[in-house]
């Protein structure tokens, strides 16, 4: 019976983005600020921590969580119905710079707060120990639209701080592969190609500075949850976020790439740079976190043999 519930709480728990999947497939973007790409992360992340754990769930508790993604069912149907609307006219009041940051912010926060309140029925207050990958990465994801929606571009000084020496170094190794002309200031890139001259001013963003808080919040849930020793935590933590940074100096250099070798039209450009960043950071991050669960798992099993 155990089983059973908590198979049907997984399935309520991914019935709103399973809906969204068939009644607005279009808004499941990859480009981490203009669509619902995160929410099948944050699903996967949920589906991987609940099955097989052993605590048992009652049929009433996964019952109770129904509302709530009746709830998020309503907020899908009426942004076709003048939801949306009223949110983007919202963001002239507010003075939002960022209209795409500000309209799927508000898809994250619903469904960050569904995904929390579903799992503290589920399990109270246990849920930071059970599953906290999904919800803090929804969280996190809304956090960063935030900031981009309020400090866009270079406006957040100390989140752009990191910036320039990213770029400086992603020249270096363009020089160093005789891959074109590069040449750094600050955080603009004049790269010269195959196909013609471009100038690339990146911003935290794009720089994949979003994703280091991300993989911050999402790994010290995970590690907060596992059973072992301070010093290792440490370590993952920091191998993890010294990877983070390698994944994001790979997503500067494939942009680079992209025009000094592909194109400088800026139409493909904005096409490619939607994508580029979280199709290397999400597999990366799952990878990793697979990669240290399996380290510790044979380690515990060793220890016990």
């Amino acid at each position: 019976m155990q089983n059973k519930s908590l198979t049907f709480a997984i399935i309520i728990i991914i019935s709103p983005v399973l809906f969204a999947l068939a009644y607005q497939p279009d808004s499941f973007s990859l480009s981490w600020n203009q669509g619902r790409g995160g929410w099948l992360f944050a699903m996967a992340f949920i589906v991987a921590e609940l099955i097989g754990i052993k605590t048992i769930v009652s049929q009433k508790r996964v019952i109770a969580t129904i509302p709530f993604a009746t709830a998020v069912f309503a907020y899908l149907i009426a942004l076709d119905h003048g939801l949306r609307q009223y949110i983007q006219d919202g963001a002239q009041y507010y003075n939002v710079n960022l209209i795409h940051s500000w309209t799927w912010l508000w898809d994250f926060v619903i469904m960050g707060a569904f995904v929390i309140a579903a799992v503290t029925i589920l399990f109270g207050k246990r849920w930071i120990r059970i599953a906290p990958a999904g919800p803090i990465f929804l969280c996190g994801s809304a956090i960063i639209l935030s900031l981009d929606a309020f400090f866009p571009y270079d406006t957040l000084g100390p989140l752009q701080y990191i910036v320039p020496y990213l770029v400086k170094a992603n020249v270096e190794i363009i020089k160093f592969f005789d891959l074109g002309t590069a040449i750094a200031r600050n955080n603009l890139m004049f790269l010269k190609g195959e196909h013609g001259s471009m100038a690339l001013q990146v911003f935290w963003p794009s720089a994949g500075v979003h994703s280091v808080i991300i993989y911050s919040l999402v790994m010290m849930a995970f590690l907060l949850k596992m059973n072992i020793a301070p010093k290792r935590k440490a370590m993952y933590f920091a191998i993890g976020i010294a990877g983070t940074i390698f994944v994001n100096m790979i997503r500067i250099f494939s942009l680079s790439l992209f025009v000094l070798k592909v194109s400088t039209n800026p139409v493909e450009f904005e096409e490619f740079h939607g994508i580029a960043g979280e199709i290397m950071f999400l597999p990366w991050l799952f990878a990793y976190l697979f990669a240290v669960t399996a380290i510790e798992t044979k380690r515990i099993k060793k220890m016990a043999a």
